[in-house]
C-alpha cells in the first residue's frame, strides 16, 4: 500500500480516462485531483501542489506541452506525459521540455499507475541518498544534492529531478561509460520498461541547458556504447 500523501493531479480531457486513471491510483492507495484542460490544471497546482502530474498531451485551452513549459519555468514537479499512438514526436518534445516518462494510448491502467510508482519511489530514495552524499564538482560544473541544484561556474542551471540525477550519476563516475540500460537501472531500477529514445531525451536536454551556459562539452557520446560525462571546460574562446 502506497502513502497517502502521494496526491496525484490527473489533466485530461476525457472524464472517463480520468475515471478509470483515479480508480486505479485510488486501489494503490493515493490520492486524486482532476482536471480538464492545461488552465485548470494550473489553478489545482496553485491551489494544492500535487506529488506528480498525470498530464496527456493533446487538450483544448492549453495542451500538456505548453503547460509543462509553464512548469518547468518555475517548478521542477514530476510529470507522467500520456500520449497517443502517433504522437511520436510530442513525446520526444514532451521529455526535451522535462517530462519524466510517459505512457501510450491506449494503456493498462496498472502500467500507468506503475510508473507513476516507480517515479514517486525514485524521487524518494534519491532524497534519502542526497542527505548522506556531499556535492560533486567536476570542471565548471558544480551539483549538490542537499539543495538539488546543478551550477556552471555561478549560474545556476534549470535541471528537473530526473535530469539531475542523470547528471549526478555521470559526474560521480567520471571515467565510467554508462551504456543507456545501465543508465534506466540505475534511475528506474533495473527490468523498467522505458526506450533507449526516453534517455537519449533527457542527454539532449542536459545539453541544450548546459550548452548555453558555455558548457557544450559536459556530456560526451560513446558511440555504440553510451554515455559519460565530459571535461566540463567549457568551449573555447
Amino acid at each position: 500500500m502506497y502513502a497517502m500523501s502521494h496526491r496525484i493531479l490527473i489533466v485530461d480531457d476525457d472524464p472517463h480516462i480520468r475515471q478509470v486513471l483515479s480508480f486505479a491510483l485510488g486501489k494503490a492507495g493515493m490520492t486524486t485531483a482532476e482536471a480538464g484542460d492545461g488552465e485548470s490544471a494550473l489553478g489545482a497546482i496553485a491551489a494544492e501542489r500535487p506529488d506528480l502530474v498525470v498530464l496527456d498531451i493533446n487538450m483544448p485551452r492549453m495542451n500538456g506541452l505548453d503547460l509543462c513549459r509553464k512548469l518547468r519555468a518555475t517548478d521542477d514537479l514530476p510529470i507522467l506525459f500520456l500520449s497517443s499512438r502517433d504522437d511520436e514526436i510530442d513525446r520526444v518534445l514532451g521529455l526535451e521540455l522535462g517530462g519524466d516518462d510517459y505512457v501510450v494510448k491506449p494503456f493498462s491502467p496498472r502500467e500507468v499507475v506503475a510508473r507513476v510508482s516507480a517515479i514517486l519511489k525514485r524521487g524518494g530514495r534519491a532524497l534519502e541518498r542526497a542527505g548522506a552524499q556531499r556535492s560533486v564538482s567536476h570542471g565548471r560544473l558544480r551539483l549538490d544534492p542537499q539543495s538539488w541544484e546543478a551550477r556552471w561556474d555561478e549560474s545556476l542551471v534549470a535541471v528537473t529531478v530526473t535530469e539531475f540525477q542523470l547528471l549526478l550519476l555521470l559526474a560521480s563516475h567520471p571515467s565510467q561509460v554508462f551504456t543507456r540500460d545501465a543508465i534506466i537501472d540505475r534511475l528506474h531500477g533495473p527490468g523498467f520498461a522505458i526506450t533507449d529514445r526516453t534517455i537519449d531525451s533527457h542527454i539532449r536536454n542536459l545539453r541544450a541547458k548546459l550548452g548555453a551556459l558555455g558548457g557544450s562539452d559536459a556530456i560526451e557520446t560513446r558511440a555504440g556504447i553510451g554515455y559519460r560525462i565530459g571535461p566540463c571546460r567549457g568551449a573555447p574562446a
